[in-house]
């Protein structure tokens, strides 16, 4: 497909007008161009052109007269922020955009977006009662494409940061007590119940809940007592999804318990006898956790029926990822090392392990005090 004409002029030293041909009007059929002028060197010049001819190719919303923020938030979406972010991600932003941004000021102007607009948007979402966390997130999301905007010579100041979010309420991670996830399991367990296996992997390895949906067989040797992270499953709009981990940490290999392996040769079993039933038509993907024709888990499926074993345990308040600050926890109260802990749970930084389970280490800094006192050797004997 060929590019969409265009052409550079210099104005004067300097200056360059960038001049873009535009599909015809749709109701008049009349010829349409948009023109800018671009400040600094032919290839800063050029490069502007270039930007343009590929909105216009992608069919973005182009230019008419002053850019519309609702316009240039459909752009940023398109050319920076899905070519560049997961899926996930992009559809989290798509719905900010769709639901929130566009709708509170999407027809004003580009360069008249003013911090004022923002802190009335910012203080309607908090009268509605979005939590304090999802307003900073929308105010992310918009500093982020007003960002781009700036870099692209769109505005003249990023006017998000004039308008300051509100102060987020960090909430300490309470995580279930070893009783609740006997519990759980225990029933799991006895009733033959089909997410026993990924519910007790979740618990006793730490893992994501998708990177436990993604995990493949050829990642898990049993008789070293380990398994592999290659690899996670979402759901999206489009349906189940694979994507590599987010960071290099995020590959690793997780070593298991004994017990763990008992559980997944049960299940490996199982899966031998399933693929026998079901003949040509049990999938050779070889998913560890999946129904009984070899596919993966539906993340809604496992998510609901962890819910439903919690609330007949007594602890409906408890989600899914709840196992994986559980596992966290009894490593780090029974003294392991945040380093060791860190890497286990695939954390990209060791501060991040720190900043979300810091709180349940009470013990610590007694523990460090009376170590240093000994190497001092200012032992006090009672």
């Amino acid at each position: 497909m060929a590019k969409a004409r265009g052409h550079i002029r210099q104005r004067s030293p300097g200056s360059w007008q960038v001049t873009i041909e535009l599909p015809p009007d749709p109701g008049t059929g009349k010829r349409r161009q948009h023109v800018e002028t671009v400040k600094g060197t032919q290839k800063e010049a050029l490069k502007k052109l270039t930007e343009l001819q590929r909105g216009v190719d992608q069919g973005l919303p182009t230019p008419r007269g002053k850019l519309t923020v609702g316009e240039w938030l459909t752009r940023w979406l398109q050319q920076d922020v899905k070519p560049q972010r997961r899926i996930r991600t992009y559809e989290r932003y798509e719905s900010i955009v769709r639901i929130h941004l566009i709708p509170a000021f999407g027809s004003v102007p580009l360069p008249q977006l003013a911090p004022s607009h923002i802190k009335q948007m910012l203080a309607n979402m908090a009268k509605s009662g979005m939590a304090t966390t999802s307003v900073a997130y929308h105010r992310t999301v918009l500093f982020g494409a007003m960002k781009a905007a700036l870099r692209a010579d769109l505005v003249a100041r990023n006017p998000v940061e004039a308008a300051p979010g509100p102060r987020k309420d960090e909430k300490e991670v309470q995580p279930p007590d070893v009783r609740q996830v006997r519990a759980i399991l225990a029933r799991a367990e006895s009733t033959g119940h089909w997410a026993f296996p990924i519910l007790h992997a979740l618990a006793y390895t730490g893992l994501r809940a998708g990177e436990a949906m993604g995990l493949l067989w050829q990642g898990v040797d049993l008789e070293g007592a380990n398994l592999a992270v290659t690899q996670s499953l979402v759901r999206a709009r489009a349906g189940k999804l694979i994507q590599p981990p987010k960071t290099k940490a995020g590959r690793r290999v997780v070593d298991i318990d004994g017990r763990t392996v008992q559980v997944l040769r049960a299940l490996q079993g199982k899966q031998v006898l399933q693929r026998m039933e079901a003949q040509g038509a049990y999938s050779s993907a070889g998913y560890v956790f999946c129904n009984e024709l070899g596919e993966p888990y539906d993340p809604k499926r496992v998510t609901r029926a962890f819910q439903n074993l919690a609330e007949q345990c007594g602890a409906g308040h408890l989600k899914l990822h709840s196992l994986r600050h559980f596992h966290a926890t009894v490593l780090l109260q029974h003294k392991q090392s945040i380093v060791a802990v860190s890497k286990r749970l695939g954390h990209a930084d060791v501060s991040t392990t720190l900043n979300v389970y810091a709180h349940i280490l009470p013990g610590w800094g007694k523990d460090a005090a009376a170590a240093f006192a000994e190497a001092m050797g200012d032992v006090v004997k009672e």
